[in-house]
């Protein structure tokens, strides 16, 4: 263990409220979504490899695949930011342990436990509650059905990008592998985006210096420095309070996007985010007690 515990749980806060500025950074740019999302994971994939030693190593054709699902995560993360609320976006991204736990047995071949049932059942039924109601558009959420889609894609593509960790991992220390996947899905994510990226510039006027500094922020600071801070912390933090830290991430994503924007998500999505948050953190505190 490090011998500086309280450095260590400080920097996974620190990870988690980096990661929670998303949504509101992404609102605050008069790009597409397309542009931010390509422009930010270039800046992302420099900041990574330039920060973390780790993640210029380790590289492989196995580690392709992976990329490619955390590629389409942060795009299709991005692009729901854009038609959503930032609680929809991120709360329904967070139901991405249900796909690992059904997945795992064709994917892993690792069985579904008869006490995952009831995991299950919560965060299905924080699902359906998202569409209880249907929501109205906002200026900051100019189409919700289709942003909710979109992130409901991103928590999809997360759980394969997790899941082919897993697989990177499996017989192998994972660290290296594990920073160099995510550098290369920066990458993808950049190259993929970029046609339409550029494809929408007649359509949207040049970018300002308040767009180039939220393009730098979300790539430099709220990727690039963030797992540079987790990549520090997480091995010497139990799971349970990793996961306990890092869902301050959904939690406040929300409230940065009120303060800033003024956006407040639907009665409904908070119930349903909040059924989510609590079911995975309970989950996971199970998960470590019987491991024990």
């Amino acid at each position: 263990m490090d011998a500086s515990p309280v450095r260590n749980r400080l920097l996974l806060v620190a990870t988690a409220v980096l990661f929670s500025t998303g949504g509101v950074a992404i609102k605050a740019a008069a790009l597409t979504g397309w542009q931010i999302a390509s422009f930010r994971s270039g800046v992302a994939a420099a900041a990574l490899l330039l920060l973390l030693p780790e993640a210029r190593r380790g590289w492989a054709w196995r580690m392709v695949p992976v990329s490619a699902a955390y590629a389409a995560t942060l795009v299709a993360f991005v692009l729901a930011n854009r038609l959503t609320t930032a609680a929809n976006a991120i709360f329904l991204q967070s139901t991405a342990p249900l796909y690992v736990l059904l997945l795992a047995p064709w994917l892993l071949g690792e069985k579904v436990r008869r006490s995952d049932a009831a995991y299950i059942v919560a965060i299905v039924g924080g699902l359906a509650l998202f569409f209880v109601a249907r929501e109205p558009a906002v200026r900051t959420a100019p189409s919700p059905r289709e942003g909710d889609l979109l992130a409901l894609g991103s928590g999809v593509f997360y759980a394969f990008m997790l899941l082919g960790l897993r697989w990177l991992g499996r017989g192998r220390p994972s660290g290296d592998s594990g920073l160099a996947t995510v550098a290369l899905g920066n990458i993808l994510a950049f190259l993929a985006a970029l046609p339409m990226a550029l494809g929408a510039r007649a359509a949207v006027p040049a970018a300002g210096a308040a767009d180039v500094a939220v393009i730098l922020y979300l790539g430099v600071a709220q990727i690039g420095l963030s797992y540079y801070c987790l990549t520090r912390a997480i091995r010497h933090v139990t799971a349970f309070e990793a996961t306990a830290i890092l869902l301050i991430e959904p939690a406040l994503n929300p409230v940065w996007v009120w303060l800033v924007h003024g956006e407040k998500p639907g009665v409904w999505a908070l119930c349903g985010g909040g059924l989510i948050l609590f079911a995975t953190l309970l989950n996971t505190w199970r998960q470590t007690a019987n491991s024990s």
